[in-house]
């Protein structure tokens, strides 16, 4: 009976380590995928936590650089200039700014892309044809968490969801994807209003 249980015991053992193995290769492939990436950009369809849905363009530069540009109705623009993050909408009058490394879709411009240190992550598996990685901040991940989605052979990005401390979620869906574009600098700085128009409502062209 001793035996039996030591035997099973190690083959359990060489089960976890054998998963924990193909979980690291998984996550050093998504490393070398994203840090293989200069330029993307793609089509994407936001599914927002009311349920209702938005659109428009995603542009990348690595490092540091990317836009989220909605389809009209909305004026709705997102642009990441490599040190900060500039959202702003004339209609609702909302405007701000953040540090990069404080918005939940930084990851997609980190130089270089890492799946460890500030990012930990929690779960790799594969469901409905994708491989989905979710992802914490190592030093607070009580603050939410990033699923990543993927496609495999060729392995391509799918879009993501974020899921903050509330449980709210945004999910993110990709198409026409397109990587190795030539895209302007121009593209990635705010060329917007001034901020006290758009707070005042001084522009809704």
């Amino acid at each position: 009976m001793r035996a039996f249980f030591l035997t099973a015991l190690a083959a359990l053992s060489l089960v976890f380590a054998s998963g924990a193995s193909a979980q690291q290769a998984d996550v050093g492939q998504v490393e070398q995928y994203f840090n293989s990436i200069r330029t993307l950009q793609a089509r994407f369809v936001q599914t927002n936590p009311d349920g209702s849905t938005v659109q428009g363009t995603l542009s990348i530069s690595r490092p540091g650089k990317m836009r989220f540009e909605y389809d009209p109705p909305s004026k709705l623009k997102v642009v990441a200039d490599g040190w900060q993050v500039t959202m702003w909408d004339p209609v609702t009058r909302d405007f701000g700014q953040w540090p990069i490394g404080w918005t939940a879709a930084s990851f997609l411009v980190k130089e270089p892309f890492k799946l460890s240190g500030d990012i930990t992550v929690e779960n790799v598996r594969r469901a409905d044809g994708l491989l989905q990685l979710t992802m914490v901040q190592t030093r607070k991940p009580q603050e939410g968490k990033i699923i990543v989605r993927l496609s495999e052979n060729p392995l391509q990005l799918r879009g993501w969801s974020i899921i903050d401390a509330r449980n709210n979620q945004v999910n993110v869906a990709l198409s026409d994807l397109k990587t190795g574009v030539p895209l302007a600098d121009s593209l990635f700085k705010y060329d917007g209003p001034d901020a006290g128009q758009i707070m005042k409502g001084g522009n809704r062209n």
